[in-house]
């Protein structure tokens, strides 16, 4: 399979993200200070029924008697001390402020590019589309993730600005780097099973529940910077380990009450 196919739908998302985000600063800059927050509070609210949606998946996975949300609870707790200790947030927003500098952006460039990076990476469908178009060359989940990102960047766009359009950087760092990844290790990944079957893997949900629990974070977040509240947000990339340690957090736990 050409490497084409294997990252056309990352590249389709990052067209649908530089497309949204130019609507949004042409649209977006005309609009009243009160409108852009009204923007970012509605778009918090469909952020936060994605990200209950997700943490349901929780409910359908268990290590014998522990239920995943426990299982979620210790990855997340021990997610954060690990990503505290990396210091992910400040790296996050080291490479906001160069790209900042670099290409001379202006106002809440950083904050942009955090909160757009955050939001397009973090979800099942980024795993999940990552697998199923480097394996197969099917694009589909990355073109309904696309979708939803480019409607997303156009209101992060009003009202952070041109940084919400630099995130493309991550996307393409991330998503093709999973589709990479994946065309590389087909037969490990999968041996030879339909890549549609992964979404009702114990793991997958496991994965995708930890991911709804961040997403719940990022949609508070833009909640708080609708209302002039950022002071008070979540450290949301600190939970970014915690998305490979619920998995794992699974796994063992399996070993430990069998």
């Amino acid at each position: 399979m050409s490497l084409l196919a294997q990252l056309s739908g990352t590249f389709v998302n990052v067209g649908t993200v530089l497309l949204g985000t130019l609507l949004g600063l042409t649209v977006g800059g005309r609009l009243p200070a009160r409108t852009q927050r009204s923007l970012l509070q509605t778009l918090s609210l469909v952020t936060l029924f994605i990200g209950l949606d997700m943490a349901g998946s929780l409910n359908k996975v268990s290590a014998g008697s522990i239920p995943g949300v426990i299982l979620a609870l210790v990855s997340l707790a021990a997610g954060v001390v690990i990503g505290e200790a990396l210091g992910i947030e400040e790296g996050l927003n080291r490479l906001g402020e160069v790209l900042k500098k670099r290409f001379r952006g202006e106002g809440r460039f950083t904050e942009g590019f955090v909160a757009a990076s955050l939001l397009f990476c973090v979800g099942p469908l980024t795993f999940v589309g990552g697998l199923q178009n480097g394996l197969t060359g099917d694009a589909s989940s990355y073109i309904l993730k696309s979708t939803l990102d480019g409607i997303a960047s156009l209101a992060l766009a009003g009202a952070y600005g041109i940084g919400v359009g630099f995130s493309v950087i991550t996307v393409l760092i991330v998503q093709g780097g999973i589709s990479l990844a994946a065309g590389a290790f087909a037969a490990t990944l999968l041996g030879g099973a339909d890549p549609e079957t992964l979404k009702t893997n114990a793991y997958v949900l496991m994965l995708t529940g930890a991911g709804g629990l961040t997403i719940i974070g990022i949609s508070w977040n833009l909640m708080l910077a609708g209302l002039g509240m950022e002071d008070k947000r979540v450290r949301v990339a600190s939970m970014l380990p915690a998305l490979l340690l619920a998995p794992l957090a699974l796994w063992m736990a399996g070993l430990i009450v069998r």
